[in-house]
């Protein structure tokens, strides 16, 4: 939508007035009334099959970074910086961000201006998805089309309140375009009953392959929902959606961890749903680069290399991360880099342990951006969904089978594992190895239990029980005080 501005001419302002006093006062205000017809307003939008597409697509626009050309847009960096910072995966090397800085050093509060963003980005994602949801359905379109966008607005909607419902517990449910000023929190249970019911509708929308790509599929609202009833510890279901995905034979593993991150293979066999950035390539993308290479590859790189441009190392690698992979684990060399080569073949060490592994450099050499995907759900996210949530029904034998699929794509030899909580400790190791910086690391130690063990472990800060889950942020409880207190921050 456009704000309407007016320059008011007082020249021509006079004139009308004199005017008006020789003529009558409708004459001027006839003069004076702006043409609408090329105004886009409430009225006029949601009547057609194109404004029901325009509709889903700035919900998705939310994700990256909306088209306002703002870079707060779900995905693009402050989601995942934060779930990597407030974890035992990522350290603060950005001058001047007292919020990271409070993030990594678990000293942040309900001030934190991070998690205000999130908040903020994750409302304003779920209002368009209900005016979607809402709208939709009464435009006169084909039916088919009409159904999809609906349910692909509700997917959006469920990945967001997934996302909330585990930083902050107990929070609104807006599911309404019209809400109470005011809303008080709903319980958790309804809001994962929500999530539920939003992804399970979204079950019915094409599979991958048919659909634009970047899209939501019907692969994508099952492996949500997988990770949605492991999280509840609904490991039936858990178990069966993510079977679903696998026998679907809609994805598959690379044989080269490597090839995850390769700008050739964007939208490829193990992308389940991706946030796009950069051209995309006719997939949903609005903005023109990432921010992974920006954030997390050396300053240093591009002091050292003539082609490269616009590489900070804002966020580092915990040292205990990088020492937690074997030399064996082929994700390794790819994940990190603790040296590179400068122009003439030198090798610089560098002093802090940065993350490579979402850049491509052959295809991308000059590294100040990114147009790789986000991946938000990948196949080896399922695959170890589904073994975890056969451990903990004791089918043992299942769950090391598609553990160790994880493990020998990084050219690691078989577990047979027989214990469940030693089961649990091993998927928690490999989904730390296998996701680094994809915005999972907070989520898994808080959901097992371990988020203060393992960051005493990586960071040395005791870390109180408050921080297995985030405040709400003050701002927003300043302005509506239905909104649960923060206790202890």
């Amino acid at each position: 939508m456009k704000n309407i501005h007016y320059t008011i001419n007082w020249s021509k302002l006079s004139v009308c007035f004199l005017i008006c006093l020789s003529l009558s006062i409708a004459s001027c205000e006839d003069f004076l009334e702006e043409n609408p017809q090329d105004r886009v307003a409430q009225s006029n939008f949601y009547t057609t099959a194109q404004d029901a597409e325009a509709a889903v697509n700035s919900i998705y626009a939310y994700l990256g970074s909306y088209s306002t050309g703002s870079t707060a847009g779900i995905y693009h960096s402050t989601f995942w910086v934060t779930i990597g910072l407030a974890s035992d995966e990522l350290v603060n090397n950005q001058l001047g961000t007292l919020w990271n800085d409070e993030l990594s050093n678990f000293a942040y509060n309900s001030e934190n201006a991070s998690l205000l963003e999130i908040w903020q980005m994750h409302y304003k994602t779920i209002y368009l998805a209900n005016i979607a949801i809402e709208r939709i359905p009464a435009i006169s379109m084909d039916p088919t089309l009409q159904s999809r966008l609906v349910n692909e607005a509700k997917f959006l909607r469920g990945l967001m309140y997934f996302n909330l419902v585990r930083m902050f517990g107990s929070v609104p449910l807006l599911v309404n375009e019209v809400n109470p000023l005011n809303p008080e929190a709903a319980e958790v249970e309804a809001i994962y009953a929500q999530i539920i019911q939003d992804l399970t509708d979204a079950e019915a929308l094409p599979a991958d392959g048919n659909i634009q790509e970047g899209r939501a599929t019907q692969g994508a609202a099952r492996a949500l929902l997988a990770k949605v009833y492991l999280t509840i510890e609904d490991y039936q279901n858990a178990s069966a959606k993510a079977l679903e995905v696998i026998n679907s034979g809609t994805y598959s593993l690379w044989e080269d961890f490597a090839d995850v991150y390769k700008l050739a293979n964007r939208g490829g066999k193990e992308a389940i749903f991706s946030v796009g950035f950069g051209d995309g390539g006719g997939a949903i993308s609005f903005w023109e680069v990432g921010q992974f290479n920006v954030r997390l590859l050396p300053a240093e790189l591009t002091r050292a290399r003539a082609n490269v441009n616009n590489t900070h190392g804002w966020q580092v690698a915990t040292q205990d991360l990088y020492n937690s992979f074997s030399d064996e684990d082929e994700r390794k060399a790819v994940t990190f880099m603790t040296e590179l080569l400068d122009d003439n073949g030198n090798v610089i060490n560098l002093s802090k342990v940065h993350i490579q592994k979402f850049w491509d450099s052959e295809a991308d050499p000059t590294a100040g951006g990114s147009s790789a995907d986000f991946p938000v759900i990948r196949y080896s996210d399922v695959l170890l969904i589904y073994a975890e949530a056969q451990a903990a029904l004791n089918n043992f034998e299942e769950a090391n089978r598609y553990l160790n699929m994880v493990r020998n794509r990084a050219n690691l030899p078989d577990v047979d594992i027989n214990n469940g909580a030693a089961f649990r400790e091993a998927v928690l190791q490999e989904r730390r190895k296998e996701f680094v910086a994809e915005g999972h690391r907070w989520f898994d130690l808080v959901r097992m239990g371990e988020l203060e063990e393992k960051v005493q472990q990586a960071k040395g800060i005791t870390v109180d029980g408050i921080y297995n889950i985030f405040p709400i942020p003050q701002r927003e409880r300043n302005v509506n005080p239905n909104l649960p207190q923060n206790t202890g921050y």
